[in-house]
Order: C-alpha cells, then structure tokens, then sequence
C-alpha cells in the first residue's frame, strides 16, 4: 500500500491534501472490496452446505460457463455501443449544460448540431474509449450477475427478489472498477465539443479550467478561438496526463457517484428482466424464450432502471467534467453537487438527458440480453448448437 502511494502525484497540493486524497480513494476501494469479498464468503459457505447434496450435470457445467459469458456480455457490449453511442453523446452534452446557457434544446438539436460543426463522427467523439472497455465492462456486469445468481440458487430452486437484488448489487459492484475510468475519459472527449460551441456562440466568453493544475493536454481539446476547429487529443494521451498529475485517483473521479448509480442501476434491472423474461417462457415443461421476448425485456428492463437512475447519472456526470465553462460551478463531492443543482437549477436538472439514456439503455441491454440468451459465446466455444428460435 505504501509503495502505491508513493507513486501518485498531486502538484500543487500540500502533504496533507495529498494523504487525504489517497486515504479517501483507497477506503472507498477497500470498502467495496471488502463488501464483496464478504458476499462472496457467505455464498462460498452456503454453496458447501448443499455441494454434496445433488452434483452438477454437463448442461449446468457449460450453463455457467464463465468465458461463454464474458464473450457474450463482450461482444453484446461492442454491438450496442456502436449502435447507440451518439444518443450517449447527446445525453452527456444535454447533462453538462446549465440553465440559461443552453445550446441545444433536445436530442435532435444536438445531434443536428454536432454534425453541422464537428462532422458525422464528431457524433462518435469517445466511441473508441467505449468500444475498449465496454468489452470487460459489460462482460463483468452479466457475468457477475449470472454467477451471483447460480451461486444463491439452492438445489435449483428460484430465487427470491431479495436474492436477485442481492446478485444485481454484487454485479454493479464489481463493475465500477471498469465503468469509472470508462466513463470518465468517454466525459471529456464527448464534452469538448460542447464547450467549444460555447465558445463560437458567446466568443467574448473564455472557457474557463475550474480543477487544480493545468496542463496543456487537457486544456488543449477544449480551448478553441471561435474560428479554428477543436484541436483532437486522444484518450491516451488524457489517461497518461491524469496519471501523470493526479495519479491513479485522476482516474476513478466520481467513483462513489459511480457506485451510487450503478448499484441502484443493477438491483433494479436485474430482477425486473428476470421476471418479464419469465414471462415470454413456452411453458413450465419448455422453458424456452423466443430471442424477441429476450430483446423486448432487456429494453423494457433498461428503460425503467435508466430512467430511476437518472438523477444519479446526472451528478455522476457533473462530478466527472474536468473542464467547465464560463460561469460553470465547480463540485466538492457528491452532496455538494446535489446541493448546488438543487438550489440554481431545480429538481428538473436532475432528469436532464433521461430520454436519452433510456434510449440509450434499451437497446443496448436488449441486444446484450438477446445474445447472452441465444449463447453467441457457448456456440463459439462448442457448448450447444446456434439456435436463435429457441433461445
């Protein structure tokens, strides 16, 4: 832990910000750590109870099959990304603005916009951060919640609501690790455009760097004069600029807001698709769900969780825009950010993109829904035959 410390550095602060800095971020950590780790004890422990009582056949060995799993929760995340990443985009720019400093009206005037100053992929500004990591992300996500939720299963009996909320907070837990850092560079590219816009409208306006220690990386893909285009800097090159200036913790801003939106997120998305899956089953003897009522659940089960989620994703978004604009206020914290919202926006500010991310949601866990359940992974891997009608 020591020699972990010793390696992150935070100009321009004095020693005791630093340690409070780091003992902050690796409490958090150890905190979420240690709730899984003790979730994990409790399930190891009531699994051996019953190991002895019925062994496992073949079908369950392959049902639980960890590397099927990831390769589905992978290639379902990379699927959806690409397919909704500029209704995320518009999401992420109607979030950040504030009232009375309004560029864009709604989603289509975004996305109008956006292509009219930035071109077609400035619409994809941040995919390439997305279709990275969304790879592990989503991945650790349904393979978390799957794994979870066999290991809470008892002699294959159904699991309660209780049991599946449980499985979906194990899940949303385990994916911050990749969703925060995520999410937190896909912020920054996605929101240049925004502020540069800011710029060309109100050209006597500067943008303003509101976080300690400026660097010209950072600084450069938001500082445009009104007539020349935003200078491009990749993700790369902001994640060695974090690690270089703020240290590991640089990543993983906004992880407790993360955490506050992804949990809630998981709990409730989980078991809802669970039970609307259940639904679309032939019968009690065939089991079976055609792949559309696997889609159609997915995206009825990601818009409720999306939009019950959206005020957290909002301050999550607040928390983790590094630059601001003029007159844009800076955060210290999650309550500080729900405060200042509260008091100079009003309660709607914080449904701010709602549509777009229930948009963005549905479809994305329907596609991720459609090929965890018609089994892309255990088809590529000789488990079961591709069926997509029986799936």
């Amino acid at each position: 832990m020591t020699a972990a410390c010793a390696i992150l550095r935070f100009p321009n602060n004095s020693a005791v910000q630093r340690e409070s800095q780091q003992s902050t971020f690796f409490k958090c950590l150890s905190g979420t750590l240690s709730l899984l780790s003790l979730c994990g004890l409790w399930i190891c422990a009531d699994q051996h109870l019953h190991s002895q009582q019925q062994p496992r056949t073949m079908a369950q060995q392959q049902q639980i099959s960890l590397p099927a799993k990831l390769i589905n929760g992978g290639f379902a995340g990379m699927v959806g990304v690409t397919c909704v990443f500029p209704i995320d985009l518009a999401k992420t720019r109607l979030q950040n603005q504030r009232s009375g400093q309004q560029l864009y009206k709604n989603m289509m005037d975004c996305l109008i916009k956006t292509v009219k100053s930035e071109g077609y992929f400035g619409m994809y500004r941040g995919a390439a951060v997305n279709l990275t990591l969304v790879t592990p992300e989503k991945a650790i996500k349904l393979a978390a919640n799957d794994f979870f939720r066999h290991q809470l299963s008892k002699d294959g009996s159904r699991l309660t609501v209780l049991k599946e909320m449980m499985a979906g907070c194990c899940a949303g837990m385990c994916q911050v690790i990749v969703t925060t850092p995520m999410e937190m560079l896909k912020i920054q590219l996605q929101d240049a455009g925004r502020l540069a816009a800011q710029q060309r409208v109100m050209p006597s306006v500067v943008t303003a760097l509101k976080m300690g220690g400026t660097s010209a990386v950072l600084s450069r893909s938001y500082n445009a004069s009104p007539a020349s285009q935003v200078i491009r800097v990749s993700a790369t090159q902001i994640t060695r600029e974090l690690l270089r200036t703020k240290g590991v913790t640089g990543l993983y801003r906004g992880l407790g807001a993360t955490l506050m939106r992804d949990i809630p997120f998981s709990v409730v998305y989980f078991p809802l698709f669970a039970h609307l899956h259940q639904l679309g089953q032939h019968s009690s003897e065939n089991p079976t769900v055609p792949f559309y009522w696997s889609f159609m659940s997915g995206c009825l089960a990601g818009s409720v969780a999306a939009v019950t989620v959206s005020p957290c994703d909002v301050v999550k978004t607040r928390l983790q825009s590094l630059k601001k604009g003029a007159n844009e206020e800076t955060y210290n914290g999650v309550v500080d950010c729900v405060r200042k919202i509260m008091r100079k926006e009003g309660p709607k500010a914080f449904l701010k993109g709602a549509s777009c991310r229930a948009l963005v949601i549905a479809p994305l866990f329907g596609i991720a829904q459609v090929v965890y359940f018609v089994g892309v992974g255990e088809f590529l891997l000789g488990y079961t035959p591709y069926n997509i009608y029986s799936a």
